[in-house]
Parts: C-alpha cells; sequence; structure tokens
C-alpha cells in the first residue's frame, strides 16, 4: 500500500509539471515536488496527509491566443452605389493545420457522379455540345478565374435558380479550388435528354444540369435549391432544418406515435398525388392512412403555422409521393424517424440512389396505391422492431450522410469530374454577368434576404473535401441494382400473399 501511495504521488507531480505555467513557478514546482518526493521515498512523510494538496494548488496558465476565423459578411452598398463584388474575398484555401486533409471518404451515393458523367467519357465535351443544351436552358454559369458569371435565358418558377446562390457558396466554401467551366442549368421539374436520341459512337448529346433524372435520361442531377432555403414556402435552409427535425423527432417516441400512415402536400400537381387521396379514410374504408391537402396560398395568409416540417413526425409511418416528378418533400419525410413509405417513382435526385429498399423506406406500387398502403401499416404494427429501424436508418442517412458539409462536397466534387472531360477553355459569354453573394442578396428583402443571409457561408472551410470514392465496376452495379429490384419485389410478394389469404377468409 505504501508502494503504492509513492507511485500515485509521483504521477500527480509528474502530472502537475505538464500544466503550462510561466517559468519562474515552473522552477518553484519542480524542486517542491522533488523535495516532497525524497520525503516520500524516505519514509517521512505521510502522503495520505498530503494527497488533496497538489490538487489544491493553484497555477497561472499561459495567455494563448487562439487565433480568430476570419469572416467575410456581406458587403452591401448604400445610397445609389451600384452593387459589385468585394475584392478582398479570399481566392485560394488556406490549410495550415495537421489534420486541415480530411481522408475520410465521401457517403457511397457520390459514386453515382461517374455514372452521371459516363456518357461524356468516351467523347469529352465540346464548347457545342454545351451551347445543344440552350434550347431549355435557364441559365448558363460559367466560372473563370475563381470568378462567376451567369447569362440567363428565361425566369424560372419562383425561386429555383437560386441553385446559383449555392454554387456562390460552394466558391466561399472552397475558394479558389473550382476549376474553369461552363453548364446549363435547366430549372424545370421532368428530364429533357432522351438517352434513345443519343446511341452509337459519335453521339453527342448535350450535359444539362437539373435537379433530377431518370433511368431513361441523360440530364445530370445536382442539389435543388431548398438546401438554401425555399422562401416560397416558408422552408428554412437546410442546417437549421435538419436540427428542428432532429429535435421534432425527440418530441414522440415511435412506439407513442399514430399507427397509421400520414401525407400532406399539394394534389393538383400531378394525376398520382389526386389518386393517392383516394386512399384516405372515409365512411366505407380505412386504409389505414391519414392524407392531408396542403394550401399554400392559405397558409402564407395564416404565417405558415401549419407547416412546420419538426411538427410532423408524429405518425410511425409517412408517405412519399412524387409531383410533377421528383419532390423536394422527399428529404424532409425521410428525415422523420418515421418509416418512410415510398409510391414507386422512376424519378431520382442526386441521393437518394445511395439508399435501399427495407433498409432505409418500404416500396409501394403505384398501381393499386390503397391496397399496398394498408399492408405496409399492418406489417408495420405487426413487426414493430423492423418498422421502426427501417425509419431510424433513414433519419440517421439524411442527418450523417446528408448534411450541409456533404451537400457541398458532393457540388465540388460532381462540378470538378464535370470540369475535367471539357474539351475546350471556358470564356465568359456575351451578355453574361458576374454574380457573387453581395450582387444576389443585397438588392432582395423579406424572407428570401434572410434565407440568403443565414445560409452565407461566412469563412472558408479549413479542411479538404471528402474523398471521392470510385466508380462501379459494372458486376458490382448490376449486383446492387439486382439487390434492390429483389427487396422491391419480397415485399410485392408479401402484400400479394397478405391479401389472398384475407380474400380467403372473408
Amino acid at each position: 500500500m505504501k508502494k503504492n501511495n509513492q507511485q500515485r504521488y509521483v504521477c500527480n507531480c509528474w502530472n502537475f509539471l505538464k500544466l503550462p505555467v510561466e517559468e519562474t513557478t515552473l522552477l518553484v514546482s519542480y524542486f517542491l515536488c522533488v523535495f516532497l518526493g525524497a520525503l516520500v521515498i524516505v519514509g517521512c512523510f505521510n502522503t495520505a496527509a498530503f494527497r488533496g494538496v497538489i490538487k489544491q494548488i493553484s497555477v497561472p496558465r499561459a495567455n494563448i491566443e487562439v487565433p480568430k476565423k476570419q469572416e467575410f459578411q456581406l458587403q452591401c452598398a448604400t445610397g445609389n452605389v451600384t452593387q459589385t463584388c468585394p475584392a478582398n474575398y479570399p481566392r485560394t484555401q488556406n490549410l495550415q493545420k495537421p489534420d486541415s486533409v480530411l481522408n475520410v471518404t465521401c457517403p457511397s451515393y457520390f459514386r453515382w457522379i461517374h455514372e452521371d458523367l459516363r456518357h461524356w467519357k468516351e467523347t469529352g465535351i465540346t464548347r457545342d455540345m454545351v451551347e445543344s443544351a440552350r434550347r431549355t436552358a435557364h441559365f448558363r454559369l460559367v466560372i473563370v478565374d475563381g470568378k462567376a458569371y451567369v447569362k440567363k435565358y428565361g425566369q424560372s418558377y419562383e425561386t429555383r435558380d437560386d441553385s446559383i446562390w449555392g454554387i456562390l457558396q460552394l466558391m466561399r466554401w472552397y475558394p479558389g479550388r473550382l476549376p474553369d467551366l461552363d453548364l446549363m442549368f435547366d430549372c424545370n421539374d421532368r428530364p429533357v435528354i432522351q438517352k434513345k436520341h443519343f446511341r452509337g459512337p459519335n453521339a453527342s448529346p448535350p450535359p444539362l444540369f437539373r435537379y433530377c433524372s431518370t433511368p431513361w435520361n441523360l440530364d445530370i442531377a445536382f442539389p435543388d435549391w431548398t438546401f438554401w432555403g425555399w422562401a416560397g414556402t416558408n422552408i428554412k435552409p437546410w442546417k437549421d432544418v435538419l436540427k428542428d427535425i432532429k429535435e421534432g423527432n425527440k418530441r414522440t417516441k415511435w412506439k407513442d406515435r399514430v399507427p397509421y400512415a400520414y401525407w400532406r402536400g399539394n394534389p393538383r400537381v400531378a394525376r398520382t398525388r389526386q389518386d393517392l387521396l383516394k386512399c384516405n379514410v372515409s365512411e366505407s374504408h380505412d386504409w389505414n392512412t391519414r392524407l392531408y391537402i396542403q394550401n399554400w396560398r392559405q397558409e402564407s395568409k395564416n404565417g405558415y403555422k401549419q407547416s412546420n416540417l419538426e411538427d410532423q413526425c408524429t405518425h410511425r409511418y409517412k408517405i412519399y409521393i412524387e409531383g410533377r416528378a421528383w419532390s423536394v418533400s422527399e428529404k424532409y419525410i425521410l428525415a422523420c424517424d418515421s418509416m418512410t413509405l415510398y409510391v414507386s417513382s422512376s424519378y431520382y435526385d442526386f441521393y437518394t440512389r445511395g439508399m435501399a429498399p427495407l433498409q432505409h423506406y418500404w416500396p409501394i406500387r403505384d398501381n393499386s396505391k390503397c391496397t399496398s398502403l394498408q399492408f405496409a401499416v399492418e406489417w408495420g404494427n405487426n413487426h414493430t422492431k423492423e418498422a421502426q429501424a427501417i425509419g431510424e436508418a433513414a433519419s440517421n442517412f439524411i442527418q450523417e450522410d446528408m448534411k450541409m458539409e456533404y451537400i457541398y462536397d458532393y457540388m465540388f466534387h460532381l462540378l470538378n469530374e464535370y470540369a475535367k472531360l471539357l474539351k475546350f477553355k471556358p470564356t465568359i459569354p456575351p451578355g453574361a454577368m458576374e454574380l457573387c453573394s453581395e450582387t444576389m442578396a443585397c438588392p432582395r428583402d423579406g424572407i428570401h434576404k434572410k434565407f440568403m443571409v443565414e445560409s452565407l457561408v461566412m469563412s472558408p472551410r479549413d479542411t479538404t473535401p471528402c474523398i471521392l470514392p470510385p466508380p462501379y465496376d459494372p458486376t458490382s452495379l448490376r449486383d446492387l441494382l439486382d439487390k434492390r429490384s429483389k427487396s422491391t419485389r419480397q415485399v410485392e410478394m408479401w402484400e400479394d400473399e397478405y391479401w389472398n389469404t384475407k380474400n380467403k377468409k372473408s
């Protein structure tokens, strides 16, 4: 016991000496520890009586100044001065810390970048190919020497072209790291570049960016404008939405949630949504659903009190169904811990190809929604652990693999890989205007400007992007798609067996 006390004392002294102190204090402390240590060793000092002394000694710490991260706020002109882009924003990313190189592989859905650009891998992309996408594009974005220039061809619906704002924030996030590039962007819902029109070795499909695509189209999926806020529906920037939904998930435990499938939205945008309303509860039948029509005009008048996304995680199951094409509601629905009932759709955005049926969502037949939804809820209520796990897996995917840092990294890698394919040197097109955060945000007002300010990147990131994973080899990609198809067919077999058994009993 005496030997242990001696060892413990020596350790305490050593830890004490490692504190950052002034030199004079350190010298006194050193001799004090040596002197008392000698007494302990020869047995002339009772360590038990002295055990708390070291902890009680107050040692002044050296004043270490931590360099403050430089911030670059909006520099809005006042008076009648024309707004211009500031010249003092950094053009290079300063990476001086040892841990600034981020040796983290990007989430698996980044691998689809290679697939989306594969069609131009052999031929490259010429200026003529880019300009041939002009027919439906809303704007052309060119980056030359670290500056962004935009030429608009038409007005997009509401604020959909705010994806430009997102790219400007990416340039603040990774200053000087985007190469020169030239691209066309279509903000409408449905993809337009059909694969069947561009077959053979001499095919020259126009590269066109948009928010979704299909297996039969070549349009390149890009993060949608709502990641930086959607003023038209009072939906905040994605970083804030994620926090709110995470808190909303905590309010009601999964087992205490309403054991039905929930959907709220605008049915007028698509026939498939009007068909969904037939599955609502009625006097004659209950399909295990609770469906509500969202009137955005009325919501706007009432201050969006019934539209808070964090308040809509109250049911065990939530339904996702496409609109005119893919719907921005998808990520908000998946973020709830509720099991997502995903109505079959051919449209995909940039991240959903990283998700799988029975792992992140439950597939629902589009051609028999009501019976499919009723069975899904019945199955979930009889397999609560499995249903809860599916809901949580989707929520974790959205919270972790879809955080804003990865949104910027996805944009970074997609634009870099795209630029590698260009066979010409990008130049500023006639009529294009230089854009920056100031020229976009300063003239705005109201909630639109509020969301821009809230989503403004204030400082460059102090680490490198995540590492882009390699492309799929043909066999691995085929196996992945086959596995997902089998999972969907498995659900359909369970569903058919359920209804056959039920019909026989009746």
